[in-house]
């Protein structure tokens, strides 16, 4: 191992023992489970929004969006980030302190299938069940490709073998999620926001001098046909400028339909300790997702500018993702200091993939140990034994991803687009409707699952290959469905009792009292 490469080494080796060291300290104020899985609701303002927002963003961030542009243009990535900053505010604005309110105030809810179950007094926890499996399916697989990442960026910085350097990411990971609960991974993703900005802000300046400066950014972005385009997108291999469509567009925004259903970053809203604080998370939230996302994006187009004066090779494809591991490894040959730079910029990769692993272990967890257990099984356990039980399913669900990630050619980001959607759907819906709509019922909110959820897969597998017009994001029409399924079965049958309505209308009251 070269001198650099045990720079960058040390460099990631603190960050991870800090992650570990942070678990280990909440580990000693986990009381019960609402602690292990909820903080005790005591999440200030900044860390609310800071580990939402790193929570939510993963690697993609660091990894795809750059490629995205670096390989294309702006066009693509543009406006996936405009829908992404669009249902950011919404979400902040409109479900965080109804949220809040109704799992505090009304039901005291921990989890969000918890909360589907209790808002429409579920009594045989049908809601709960299939909330939770629907969570496990979709973020098993999610953290493996989390695993995975992690490992192949120490592989390929070091050359160790995959499996091994997946392992031993996956047990930090493990380490301070199953000791520190909810209040280590949400202060971990804190930390790892700051690591990932700092990545970013590195990267851009660094690129932009290595390219030349600005204006030959600018220039060389502009000598491609389409590339700084919202209407069209660079073809390499036509070398022209291709239509990005009004139906494309649509689509593209419809990521940002994805927040309503997200579990990982509604439990953020649901710990925060005061309601009143939610305008400054909000606001907080919102900047840093606006600025990282031009950042990442502008990072790609730097990127172009880099391979252009041969700083940097030629990426092709997928390559096209590891632009800023390229960056890292060209800044930390300029000696001891900027190799140490360079390893907390892949240090903030690694933030990233971890920051969303975490968040979605624990909702996986609590889906397995906490809804199915306890909830559907009614398996009875004092505080100890739950919390044992907690731990336990953290570890099990970790070993199950593992297995999942064991083959290095297992794909990260189509699994991320496709969970993203299926949450967005099956959720989203749901979510909105039990908080606004004071008719909707149990068996719409069931229809409504189980319709967004199916039609994810189906639109994906079976009408999105037909192409042309069929061609969108299978969250959009899923989104869609989900909603009408929920209107019409809502309608169709008996309306929700006086003790659902009076507590839907006692969280108005609420609501507008505390403002809202």
């Amino acid at each position: 191992m070269t001198s650099t490469q045990i720079c960058i080494m040390i460099a990631i080796t603190v960050y991870l023992i800090a992650m570990v060291a942070i678990g280990i300290y909440w580990s000693k104020k986990n009381e019960n489970v609402g602690d292990f899985y909820l903080g005790g609701r005591k999440l200030g303002p900044f860390v609310t929004a800071m580990s939402a927002e790193a929570s939510d963003m993963s690697s993609w961030l660091l990894m795809g969006l750059p490629g995205v542009a670096y390989l294309s243009g702006i066009a693509d990535p543009a406006w996936t980030a405009i829908g992404l900053a669009i249902g950011t505010y919404i979400n902040w604005l409109v479900v965080a302190k109804r949220i809040r309110t109704y799992t505090h105030e009304a039901n005291n809810s921990i989890t969000l299938p918890d909360f589907f179950s209790r808002r429409y007094r579920d009594d045989k926890n049908i809601l709960m069940c299939i909330a939770a499996v629907v969570i496990i399916i979709f973020f098993i697989p999610y953290t493996a490709s989390g695993f995975a990442a992690c490992g192949k960026l120490f592989s390929s910085l070091f050359g160790v073998n995959y499996q091994t350097a997946m392992i031993i990411s996956a047990i930090v990971i493990v380490g301070y999620t199953a000791t520190g609960g909810f209040s280590a991974a949400s202060t971990t993703d804190l930390v790892q926001s700051i690591v990932m900005t700092i990545a970013l802000f590195v990267v851009v300046i660094f690129g932009i001098q290595v390219a030349g400066g600005l204006d030959t950014v600018m220039d060389n972005a502009r000598a491609l046909p389409g590339y700084l385009s919202m209407t069209a997108m660079y073809s390499i291999s036509e070398n022209a400028a291709t239509p990005y469509g009004f139906l494309t567009i649509c689509s593209t925004m419809a990521w940002g339909l994805g927040y309503f259903g997200m579990p990982h970053i509604l439990l953020r809203f649901m710990a925060i300790e005061d309601t009143q604080k939610l305008t400054i998370s909000r606001r907080i939230a919102t900047v840093w997702v606006v600025i990282s996302m031009i950042v990442a994006i502008f990072i790609g187009v730097v990127g172009y500018s880099m391979t252009k004066v041969g700083a940097v090779p030629v990426l092709e494809g997928s390559a096209s993702e590891t632009i800023i591991v390229q960056v890292a490894e060209l800044l930390s040959h300029s000696g001891i200091a900027t190799a140490i730079l360079a390893g907390i910029i892949l240090a903030g990769i690694l933030a990233a993939t971890m920051s969303t692993a975490d968040s979605q272990l624990l909702a996986a967890s609590s889906s397995a140990s906490h809804n199915l257990l306890q909830g559907f099984f009614g398996i009875k356990m004092s505080e100890k034994t739950a919390m044992i039980f907690a731990r336990c399913s953290v570890v099990i669900i970790s070993i199950i991803a593992a297995f999942i990630a064991r083959d290095p050619a297992s794909s990260v980001f189509a699994i991320v687009s496709f969970a993203w959607a299926g949450f967005g759907a099956a959720f989203g819906p749901v979510v909105l409707s039990a908080l606004f709509w004071r008719r909707s019922n149990k068996q719409g909110a069931l229809a409504g699952m189980i319709a967004g959820g199916a039609m994810v897969f189906i639109w994906k597998y079976m009408v999105r290959p037909l192409g042309g017009a069929w061609n969108i994001y299978e969250l959009l029409p899923a989104f869609v469905v989900s909603f009408a399924a929920i209107i019409i079965v809502s309608l169709l049958t008996k309306a929700p009792n006086k003790e659902i309505t009076d507590e839907f209308d006692r969280v108005n009251l609420i609501c507008k009292k505390n403002g809202k």
